[in-house]
Formats: C-alpha cells, structure tokens, sequence
C-alpha cells in the first residue's frame, strides 16, 4: 500500500526480487528461480503514472541469468544481486499501470523498483510468488520442451533456442 508523499520511497531501487530463503535468512535467488516461476503484480486499486506504479526495466530479465549463473545452486542474495546489477538507463522503462484487478504476469528476473506516489488517493498492491510446479525452472530439457520462462533464461545465458524446433507456445 502506497500513499500520496512528497518524498521518495526508501524501497525505490532497482532490484530482481528473490525466490527463496538464504542461509542468512534474507531471501536469494539462483539461475532455477528456485522457488518462483513468476513474478505477479495484482493491482488492487486504478495504478496510473502518478499512483507509484512499479518501474519496470525492458528486457532486464535476459542479464539477470549471467549474473547468477557463476554463483550456482546457492546462488545471490538479493544484496549481492542489486550490488551487480548492471547500469539498466539504456534499457526502456515502463510502468505497471491499470484498472483494480489488472495482472500483471513477469519473468522471476525481471529488475523493477518502486516509485514515489505523486497521486491523490491510496494505491494498493500485491507481489506474491508464484511458485514453480516442482520447485525450479528446468534448463536442460531432453525434448527441448521449455517454458516461455525458461526460453527467456536459456537466451540470456546464450543457450540455443531449442524450442523452436520443439513446436511452436501455442501448439504446447
């Protein structure tokens, strides 16, 4: 829940959100996304450019995976993570804007971040974790038959595309 405020919320930095607890007890994430198969944005109340809607970084999602590869099955924590985020100001921005109920579905990898509220009226929101159907992504696939999700990690990691051949999303 976000209200109207002339100053900028101390949560607004560029992040990928995590997707399991850590040995430290703060929330990691690793190249599976051990733990979240997306990332939703539910939008409980209108979310308009004023109202603080969530920032969101165009095609992050692709460098995130050549981040936490190297750093294996344990992976990040998200402190770790955000210290090496590249610089993003070249990617396109955009804002997860709606009408109450509007969803938005994203890739686990996505870099977002808060906003100030410029608005008039509370803005309320939900993050939940949608979790995998067992647990990770699957990146090495026998029969080539990946998730749009997993294609995405696969193509920021420069892994073939071997979906393609495997039959089209819609033919799934």
């Amino acid at each position: 829940m976000r209200f109207p405020s002339p100053v900028q919320p101390d949560d607004a930095g560029w992040h990928a959100d995590g997707s399991f607890v850590g040995p430290d007890d703060t929330f990691w994430a690793n190249v599976r996304s051990r733990g979240r198969a997306l990332l939703m944005l539910l939008l409980f109340t209108d979310v308009g450019i004023d109202d603080a809607p969530t920032r969101i970084r165009v095609g992050s999602h692709l460098a995130i995976p050549r981040l936490l590869e190297p750093a294996g099955e344990e992976g990040l924590s998200l402190l770790e993570l955000a210290r090496r985020l590249p610089d993003f100001d070249a990617l396109p921005l955009t804002h997860a804007t709606g009408r109450a109920g509007d969803a938005y579905l994203c890739h686990p990898f996505l870099v977002h971040a808060a906003d100030r509220h410029r608005g008039s009226t509370p803005r309320i929101i939900a993050q939940p974790p949608l979790a995998p159907g067992d647990g990770e992504l699957h990146l090495e696939r026998p029969d080539g038959d990946y998730s749009p999700v997993e294609r995405a990690v696969r193509i920021g990691l420069g892994l073939p595309d071997e979906s393609a051949t495997a039959g089209a999303v819609g033919e799934r």
